[in-house]
């Protein structure tokens, strides 16, 4: 393989558009705008989500916030938070293409207040009517298997799992079922969206085969976000880089890593 090739192939992959940073960055909750603008440089983030609500309502604030992600260079995914209803998360959808003229849109429709679990049933009809209507939708969900099988069959080409509640920062709570995801959809690019609270977890994901992470709690409620950013890219990018050089399988018995086969035995002389 040449390394022009090895570039393109570890390059993420987002509906046919290519970027060199496997971490997503939200742009809520930080302590001021310039912290989040810091944090999310340090990050080597190429793409931030966006909540159509919080950004949308237009006046100083609005133009002031647009103006210090214009100056990130950054690709926004505008996403559906808060909506509780299939054409409610529609709806949103459908203003977001006109305030931010992309067809992308992260889509979430929550089903429970207090632990914020996606409606999967809601989730896959809104998926279903959005990708007719010429979206290319980033899907919130569960790890269960069979709602990212419901949504690719909708037409979604990428997949996003929770490891854990949106904040809990608990990070991956259920291994086996995010692995068996990964095996199942290998041509799907997958997400690991919410939860994840340390750069170990993000670590974690990537070396399960993950294409990408996106957070945000975590860093923005750190006590020095800029520098948990950077800890965030750093993980990431370690996870990444020991799942390509191919992790060993871990056994339930020992190994020694030094063989004793061919190898001398010295005995004292009397």
């Amino acid at each position: 393989m040449t390394t022009a090739n090895w570039n393109a192939d570890t390059m993420l992959n987002f509906y046919g558009k290519t970027f060199s940073s496997r971490l997503l960055i939200g742009t809520a909750l930080y302590p001021s705008p310039a912290i989040m603008q810091d944090a999310i440089r340090a990050s080597g983030a190429n793409i931030v989500t966006v909540s159509l609500r919080r950004e949308a309502a237009g006046g100083k604030n609005g133009d002031a916030f647009w103006s210090l992600i214009r100056e990130l260079d950054v690709t926004v995914l505008p996403n559906t938070a808060g909506c509780r209803s299939v054409r409610e998360a529609v709806t949103t959808a459908k203003l977001a293409r006109e305030l931010f003229g992309t067809p992308w849109i992260k889509l979430e429709v929550i089903a429970d207040n207090d632990t914020l679990q996606p409606d999967v049933v809601g989730l896959v009809e809104a998926a279903a009517i959005l990708i007719k209507d010429g979206f290319e939708v980033f899907p919130y969900c569960t790890e269960d298997l069979s709602v990212a099988m419901r949504l690719v069959d909708a037409g979604c080409k990428v997949v996003m799992p929770w490891a854990a509640p949106i904040g809990s920062a608990k990070g991956i709570t259920n291994r086996d079922a995010l692995k068996l995801m990964r095996e199942r959809l290998p041509d799907i690019t997958l997400v690991v969206d919410a939860g994840l609270g340390a750069p170990s977890h993000a670590a974690h994901a990537l070396e399960l085969g993950y294409d990408a992470v996106l957070l945000n709690t975590a860093v923005a409620k750190a006590a020095d976000p800029v520098a948990m950013a950077n800890a965030f890219r750093l993980g990431v990018e370690g996870g990444r880089t020991a799942y390509e050089a191919g992790l060993m399988e871990a056994r339930d018995f020992a190994s020694p890593s030094t063989p004793v086969i061919g190898t001398p035995f010295w005995h004292a002389v009397s």
